[in-house]
């Protein structure tokens, strides 16, 4: 079972968080913050996994301890799930088109960390979520991941669309990596033989 239970309590955040990675899309989603709810039940979706997050951060500053906490926590999850990484994918990629958006999204489970994000966000706001917290998210959660994550808008206009194709891309994208290929099922897929 590919699965992770993380708890992590500092001063600003209180997060627990549950991920199955053979999962099904079920997601229980509570942050405090009603635009990254909708994000992460995104990213469970259209990902298939099992996600089950509570947290509790210091919301009457602003988000941003919250969400970055998050992405932490959630690269952590995934680390700890995919262990040593026998028989994964490792590469994947999509391009994903959400209306007036298309979003490219690209992953290698590297054990580097690396985030390429060239996305150009419009607003500052999302309703009372302030978006540049996404690249912060998607920092904190490929340095715990240990993965090379890229994104590159090829179109986009509105602030939500592109936002939200980004957590859909992510999603399928990481899906399609963490995936068991039967064929190399006991394998490292490296030639180093370590990920």
């Amino acid at each position: 079972m590919r699965m992770s239970e993380i708890k992590r309590k500092t001063a600003e955040t209180d997060i627990s968080l549950k991920v199955d990675l053979d999962g099904s899309g079920k997601s229980e989603i509570d942050t405090g913050c009603g635009f990254m709810d909708h994000m992460l039940t995104l990213f469970a979706r259209h990902g298939r996994f099992d996600l089950a997050v509570t947290c509790k951060g210091d919301v009457k500053v602003d988000y941003h301890h919250s969400v970055e906490d998050l992405g932490i926590v959630l690269g952590s999850a995934f680390a700890e799930s995919l262990g040593d990484m026998r028989g994964i994918e490792r590469y994947a990629d999509i391009i994903l088109p959400m209306d007036e958006t298309l979003m490219l999204c690209a992953v290698d489970i590297s054990g580097r960390d690396y985030l390429g994000f060239d996305v150009s966000i419009p607003a500052a706001k999302v309703g009372d979520f302030d978006t540049e917290l996404v690249k912060e998210f998607f920092l904190g959660f490929v340095r715990k991941a240990a993965v090379t994550l890229h994104f590159k808008e090829l179109a986009g206009e509105n602030t939500h669309h592109i936002i939200e194709a980004m957590f859909k891309a992510f999603g399928r994208t990481m899906a399609k990596a963490v995936k068991i290929n039967e064929e190399y099922e006991g394998e490292i897929p490296s030639t180093k033989g370590v990920l």
